[in-house]
C-alpha cells in the first residue's frame, strides 16, 4: 500500500499528451538541461496544487484525487492529499512521515527505493536529476512542452517503474506535468497547479 501510494506520488498528472513528440537533437538536449539547471539553481521553496490521475487495469474509472505539494530545499518533500480522503506523507531526514486519516507512522528511507524517488522529484526543482545515476534519460519537444523520460538502469527499480516523464511548458524551467508507468502497465499522471517559487512555507506543511 505505501509503495503504490509513494509511486503515486511521484507521479506527479491530468490526462496523457498525445501531441507528437520530436527527438531533441543532441545541441537541444544540451541546451535545455542548461537552461533548467541555470533557472532552478535559485529555487529554495516550491508549492503547487495538484491533480492526480491513476488508472488501473482493473478498474472501470480512473482514481482522481487532489492536494497539495510543498518543497525545501535540499531534501524536504510534503505530498498533501485532500479530496476525496485526506492522506500526507513527508520525505524528511532520510524518513517518510504518514499520516493516513489520523493514524501515523513513519519509515526509514534511506537505501530504499522511496529514498530514490523523492531524490528524483526534490531534483526536479534544482536540475540535479538529469544527473541521477540511476535513470538514463532522454529529452522530446512537442509544440506545448519540452519532455524529459527517465527510465530506470537498475533492476530495482525496474520491479516499480518503466518510465517516467516530466514535461516542461515551453519556454519555462519547473516541471508542470509528471506521466509514470509503472512496470505492471497501470499509470498515473500528475498536473501542477497555481505554482509559487520562493514563497514562505509554514514549518507545519512539513509535519504530520
Amino acid at each position: 500500500m505505501i509503495k503504490n501510494i509513494a509511486l503515486g506520488t511521484f507521479i506527479l498528472i491530468s490526462s496523457f499528451v498525445f501531441a507528437q513528440n520530436t527527438a531533441m537533437s543532441g545541441a537541444e538536449a544540451k541546451a535545455f538541461v542548461a537552461k533548467v539547471s541555470s533557472e532552478t539553481k535559485g529555487i529554495k521553496t516550491l508549492q503547487s496544487d495538484f491533480i492526480q490521475t491513476k488508472k488501473m487495469d482493473f478498474l472501470d474509472k480512473n482514481i482522481v484525487t487532489q492536494g497539495k505539494m510543498s518543497l525545501k530545499t535540499p531534501n524536504t518533500l510534503s505530498w498533501k492529499y485532500t479530496k476525496p480522503y485526506q492522506y500526507s506523507i513527508v520525505f524528511k531526514e532520510n524518513k517518510i512521515y504518514i499520516n493516513d486519516q489520523g493514524k501515523k507512522s513513519s519509515v526509514d528511507a534511506k537505501s530504499k527505493t522511496f529514498e530514490k524517488i523523492n531524490k528524483l522529484i526534490v531534483g526536479s526543482s534544482n536540475g540535479q536529476m538529469f544527473n541521477d545515476p540511476e535513470f538514463s534519460v532522454s529529452y522530446f519537444k512537442n509544440g506545448n512542452f519540452n519532455v524529459a523520460k527517465f527510465t530506470p538502469k537498475s533492476a530495482q527499480l525496474l520491479k516499480y517503474i518503466k518510465q517516467i516523464e516530466l514535461q516542461f511548458p515551453k519556454n519555462e524551467t519547473t516541471v508542470s506535468q509528471v506521466n509514470m508507468t509503472e512496470a505492471s502497465g497501470d499509470t498515473t499522471n500528475i498536473v501542477f497547479k497555481n505554482t509559487k517559487i520562493n514563497a514562505p512555507i509554514s514549518a507545519s506543511e512539513f509535519s504530520l
